[in-house]
């Protein structure tokens, strides 16, 4: 929105000048120089890449109303020039059935919710040197700075068992099932195969997996995917799908981003979960038990699917640069490092306003 004053047209003219750094870009107005009328309030949007948050509005900001807020806006008053500022983060959230857990900048993890004393699918807090972070039904996984992997929890079916993967350089966990990706683009999978989600071995040229309650998908060097396992909801079916940069697997659905940010689903829909075709402009995705989150790229957030505990209540979110989906609950990192979540708090998984993730 652009809006005037009355009387604009006997007013000055001046220039806004717009750039920023990398880790994003300021998708409106637009970046460059524009000329405006004394006294417009110009909307100032800064769209952020996967993995960076806008820190805050440089330059002539006098007038613009909160230089800390991706998106704002600035009144003209003479001739400016503002920067927006991007940085790279390495904080996260991820989300299970019944907790939650959250990536430090320095490496460590702080967890909210269920910790079944049989299974210490919480026990992270000696935890260190941590660069990702992944939870199964009842384990949870974690990369570390090294390429090596690290899991505590329920290991029923073998899947914590991944002390011995190196060159790891990306995991995923599924309900009972751990799978690692190496930087040669070839994929390890340990835990429950019962429905084929472990036959991975022939994968080649990977760059991106994920894993869902009984299935495993990968995203190849082309832009095209992989699955195995469990296909009884045509969670599977992705032999179609091109032009994707990212996937994601609720428990019985498969999502994906496209190159161009729209996104494309296949698998269980019996609660609108897959209905996103309509959605754009989205960086990151994940889903949940029977609901499917989407990043845009402003910071704000969109989901469909069931909302029987409130966990697609995030229309009012902003300033979020990374979510995570649960069963039944939804989290959100914002770009101050604090977090926010809505949905089933049970087992007080949702108990994590007090986290700050950046050191």
């Amino acid at each position: 929105m652009v809006g005037y004053g009355s009387g604009y047209g006997s007013r000055e003219s001046y220039t806004l000048t717009i750039a920023s750094t990398a880790g994003g870009s300021v998708t409106t107005p637009g970046e460059g120089t524009f000329t405006y009328y004394e006294g417009t309030v110009v909307d100032l949007v800064a769209g952020i890449e996967l993995g960076h948050r806008c820190i805050n509005w440089t330059g002539d900001v006098d007038t613009v109303v909160n230089v800390n807020d991706a998106v704002t806006t600035i009144t003209i008053n003479d001739h400016c020039s503002i920067t927006a500022i991007f940085e790279e983060v390495n904080i996260m959230v991820a989300a299970s059935h019944t907790y939650t857990m959250g990536l430090r900048s320095d490496g460590t993890v702080v967890a909210a919710g269920y910790s079944h004393q049989s299974y210490g699918q919480r026990n992270v807090d000696d935890w260190t040197d941590i660069t990702q972070i992944t939870m199964g039904y009842t384990h949870t996984v974690g990369l570390k700075s090294d390429s090596t992997v690290i899991a505590v929890g329920g290991n029923s079916q073998g899947q914590c068992n991944v002390s011995n993967w190196t060159d790891i350089i990306g995991v995923a966990a599924g309900s009972r099932h751990t799978v690692g990706l190496k930087s040669n683009g070839t994929v390890v999978a340990v835990g429950s195969n019962w429905a084929g989600q472990l036959n991975v071995g022939t994968w080649s040229n990977i760059i991106q997996v994920a894993a869902g309650y009984y299935h495993t998908v990968g995203i190849k060097e082309d832009g095209t995917v992989v699955a195995a396992g469990d296909n009884s909801r045509g969670q599977c079916n992705i032999n179609g799908w091109t032009d994707i940069v990212q996937v994601t697997t609720g428990d019985y659905h498969t999502v994906g981003i496209r190159s161009d940010g729209t996104v494309v689903a296949v698998g269980y829909n019996d609660i609108g979960q897959c209905n996103v075709d309509s959605w754009t402009n989205i960086i990151q995705i994940t889903a949940g038990g029977r609901h499917t989150v989407g990043l845009e790229f402003d910071g704000t957030v969109v989901a469909v699917g069931s909302n029987w505990a409130g966990q697609l209540n995030v229309g009012t979110w902003s300033n979020i640069i990374q979510v995570a989906a649960g069963n039944s609950h939804t989290v959100g990192v914002k770009s101050d490092g604090t977090v926010v979540a809505v949905g089933w708090n049970g087992f007080a998984q949702c108990v994590v306003g007090r986290w700050m993730l950046i050191s």
